[in-house]
């Protein structure tokens, strides 16, 4: 059983695509695999399973604090799991990690797996930083295996708790390439004529970084797309719609998904990725399978995907993002060169191959315990 998520299909976040992907996989392993989702977040259309992965809908209260949502929605997923008894439950990042000790006392067999230190989220104010802090190391210490995404994470784990884990990333399935231009007819884009962006509209994400860089650099016939929304408008949100509305060169797409978003990654000339704060980041990885030139921040994360030095640009430097996007716009990488990078993707970052590792993680704790 996984616990820690709003839910999928079609909604929004990195630990939702990682679950999604992860479940589906462990699904044709042969585990049965459950999702205990918030109720509210799943559309009743679909169903109680999809693609053979049964899903449990579980009240959360809706609130603006995220937090008290998530938390509370994990205290009522682990005494569910309680009740169901199942053989593993794994939960996922370090907020929900929180209710491991609990999970332990009912008796269960818990994986965690650490997505990112959520406390670095500028949303955070100090009782919620010091929430999570705690979560993580209830996790690390109560639960019986711990899973980490990237190794940056697993230093985390090790110098702070002294801790050994087990170094699983995100993970990316090589998409077919779509042959039809439905989303830029409807956005007016023209094919590699526009700087792509996939993000919640969080403030971690630094959009208005790239859109300062991206007015600076004066792109001829270029666009910029944000393609994301927030489920919680709030100051950022409203400050980063007000700059979009004032260049009629920039456009928000609001969150897309399926052929949509396929037919958005396929046609950039661009992705840029500005973050602050990512765990191992799955649009990264997207937009890479889909062949893409890439610009990303150095942060931490951000480095370990391991791409050329130039196409990394120093943290908040605007000036230095500008010139990037200006060199990189004169660039068109040939149909090798970009069938190259998503082969070398496909295989470095394989959902099949995680499931196989995740699925060992399960049997070692279950032989443990046998």
């Amino acid at each position: 059983m996984m616990l820690g998520l709003r839910g999928f299909p079609n909604i929004q976040g990195g630990v939702e695509a990682h679950v999604e992907h992860l479940s589906t996989h462990l699904n044709d392993l042969g585990c049965q695999v459950s999702v205990a989702v918030r109720s509210a977040y799943l559309p009743d259309e679909v169903g109680a399973e999809w693609n053979g992965i049964q899903f449990h809908r579980i009240w959360a209260p809706l609130s603006k604090s995220k937090g008290l949502e998530a938390l509370a929605h994990t205290f009522l997923g682990v005494c569910f799991a309680a009740l169901k008894r199942p053989d593993v439950l794994h939960i996922h990042a370090i907020g929900p990690s929180l209710m491991i000790p609990l999970a332990r006392l009912f008796g269960l067999k818990v994986v965690m797996t650490h997505h990112g230190p959520d406390y670095d989220r500028q949303k955070w104010g100090r009782i919620g930083k010091g929430i999570l802090k705690l979560g993580e190391r209830f996790g690390v210490n109560w639960a019986h295996e711990r899973i980490v995404i990237s190794q940056v994470i697993r230093n985390l784990v090790k110098n702070n708790y002294g801790k050994e884990s087990v170094m699983i990333p995100n993970g990316v399935e090589l998409p077919e390439l779509p042959t039809t231009t439905v989303a830029l007819s409807v956005f007016g884009l023209s094919p590699e004529k526009y700087v792509l962006n996939v993000s919640r509209l969080v403030p971690e994400k630094r959009h208005l970084d790239l859109i300062h860089a991206f007015v600076m650099a004066e792109l001829p016939e270029w666009k910029l797309v944000i393609v994301g929304d927030s489920k919680s408008p709030d100051e950022y949100v409203s400050s980063v719609l007000d700059a979009i509305m004032d260049n009629p060169n920039i456009i928000s797409t609001g969150f897309q998904s399926g052929s949509s978003l396929q037919e958005l990654y396929a046609n950039a000339g661009l992705f840029v990725l500005p973050s602050s704060h990512e765990g191992l980041p799955i649009a990264l990885l997207e937009a890479l399978s889909y062949g893409l030139t890439v610009i990303a921040s150095d942060i931490p994360a951000n480095l370990e995907i391991g791409l050329p030095e130039h196409n990394y640009f120093r943290l908040g430097d605007i000036k230095m993002l500008s010139q990037r996007l200006g060199e990189f716009s004169c660039l068109k990488p040939t149909a090798d060169v970009r069938d190259d990078l998503r082969n070398r993707v496909s295989q470095q970052y394989d959902w099949g191959e995680i499931a196989r590792n995740t699925l060992q993680v399960y049997l070692s704790v279950l032989n443990k315990a046998a």
